[in-house]
Parts: C-alpha cells; structure tokens; sequence
C-alpha cells in the first residue's frame, strides 16, 4: 500500500494509524457535541492537534437524516469563518471539512482548509473538479441513495465488503480521470451510511481487503450505531466500544486514520497498542515520573 496523501499544502506518509479529530459547528450533531461559541470552536480545534490529532474534521452539516439539509450559504457562514478564526489564532494544523458541496469546498479551501470529506460517494461529480483546482486531499467514502436520507436494508447487499471495494476500485479511477491523483484520496468504507448495524460489523470485520484500493484508510467508527446495537447504548457512552473497534482495525489495517470524538484516548489507546506489539518503542531504562504515579488532590482538599 502506497502510504502517500497529498493534501492542498502538505504530503505526509499515513503509515501508521492516526487520530482525526472532530469540531462540529452543527447544533443538530447526533452527539449532541455541536453549536458552540467561535471562540469555544477554536479551542477544541487546538487542544484536538495538542493531544496528538493528525488532522481535524470541521463540520457545518450533521449527516443526522432528521434534519433537513442546509442551504450553501448557511454551511458556508458556519465553516469559513471558523476556518479563518483557527488560522488567525496561530494553528496551522491539517484541517478537514466535511462537506459534500462543491460550492462549501470550494469556499472552505480558499479559507485555508486542506482536506475535503466527502460523506455523500461523490453524488455531486463536479465537487471532483474543486478537488483538482485547489490539489486538495479527498476522502472519499461509500454509501448508495443521496445525502440526508437513512437507508437501512437488510438484503441491500450481497457481500457488502466486496460491493464496497467494487465502488472504491471505480471511483478512484474516476478521480483520476477527472484530475485527482490517488496520492490525493483516503478512503472511507462508510460505516454506518446505508447499512444497517450487522452490514456495518460485516465490513468492519472484513476491513482487511480495503487493503486491495492500495490507498489509506479513513473511518470514522466513533459513536456508530452498530456499537450501539452490540452495546445496548447511547452515543456518548460508546466511547470503550470505539475503542474496541479502533483497535481491531488498527491492527488489521494499520494505514488508517480514525474520525473520533475523544482524541485523547484513542491516541493513548494507539500508543499502549503499538508498544504492546514492538516493547522497543519503550527505553529500557524508561522510569515513569513521579508527578505521573498519582492524581493531585482536588482543589481545597489535602492529605
């Protein structure tokens, strides 16, 4: 697998898992972790990139298909000057936008973004021809039906890790086709998107044959349904069940970035795995600090 991705303003080597990071500046978000101050926007953009995050998805869309779809210009006024804001406050970190608009992207980029995360299998093609304009990095991910609209059957699919990888492999050369190179593209199975929980564990359990695209991996398994349907829980309770599934992917596929609301932990859970599998990556003479061997005691508490 060729590690390269290209993006608007730099290329990095993907060869390795790594955490992307999530800023929703949508009140709608089914996590109920959108609508915040610019200010507050910013800051969760910062502390993403200072606890480890490779890049970070700015989104002024939520996929949740019980909202209607916004206008351009409204999710264009809720990502351009968050954009702007995070590049005047000094971060000059991979920013994501996860957007299916080629008028939002296109927009977006002009504003200083570098990725576009495309949520909808290219239902606008043209959104193609921004992607080559600004050489921007792409994500493309898979589902069938239009953007917004909740598509669950259970016989949809004859082997939907093989119907998945069929639309990679046409896509992609798609792309190429239309002026994007495959260094641009990351590519995301769509976990969740037209599938129901069992199709979803289906192709996160097959995740091994994405490897045949020879493109990275993006997925975005934080909070998913079919976690919840394992689980019996909500979304902001399934963060351990992330976990679990970051980690099964991980090792299946370690070229593959993961979309997650709770960076922190899924960069320390990356950390302990890879050291479990390689103890070199720890010194030998390692010594854990001593201000590390306990929590401080609470404010106005002693003893």
């Amino acid at each position: 697998m060729d590690p390269t991705f290209r993006t608007r303003r730099r290329t990095l080597a993907i060869d390795a898992p790594a955490a992307m990071g999530i800023v929703n500046a949508s009140p709608e978000s089914f996590s109920g972790d959108g609508g915040t101050s610019l200010d507050e926007q910013v800051a969760q953009v910062r502390a993403q990139f200072d606890a480890g995050a490779l890049l970070v998805d700015l989104g002024g869309q939520s996929a949740n298909t019980k909202t209607p779809e916004l206008a351009v210009e409204e999710e264009t006024a809720r990502l351009v000057p968050l954009i702007e804001a995070v590049r005047a406050a000094g971060i000059d970190g991979l920013l994501s936008i996860d957007t299916y608009k080629p008028a939002v992207a296109d927009a977006c980029l002009r504003a200083g973004a570098d990725v576009i995360n495309d949520v909808s299998a290219l239902h606008h093609p043209e959104l193609a021809d921004v992607i080559a304009e600004w050489g921007a990095g792409f994500v493309l991910m898979h589902t069938v039906g239009p953007p917004k609209v909740k598509i669950l059957e259970g016989d949809l699919y004859d082997d939907v890790v093989e119907d998945v990888l069929d639309f990679g492999h046409r896509t992609i050369d798609r792309l190429e086709a239309a002026g994007v190179s495959r260094e641009q593209v990351l590519f995301d199975p769509g976990v969740d998107f037209a599938k129901t929980p069992r199709q979803s564990l289906d192709l996160v359990h097959g995740i091994a044959r994405m490897g045949e695209l020879g493109r990275p991996l993006l997925l975005a398994l934080s909070r998913k349904d079919f976690i919840g349907a394992i689980t019996s829980t909500t979304p902001r309770r399934r963060d351990a069940g992330t976990l679990a599934a970051v980690g099964a992917v991980a090792t299946a596929v370690p070229e593959t970035v993961f979309r997650v609301h709770d960076v922190p932990a899924t960069v320390q859970f990356l950390a302990v795995q890879a050291a479990i599998a390689d103890p070199e990556r720890l010194p030998v003479h390692a010594v854990l600090a001593d201000a590390l061997r306990r929590e401080p005691a609470p404010a106005g508490e002693s003893g």
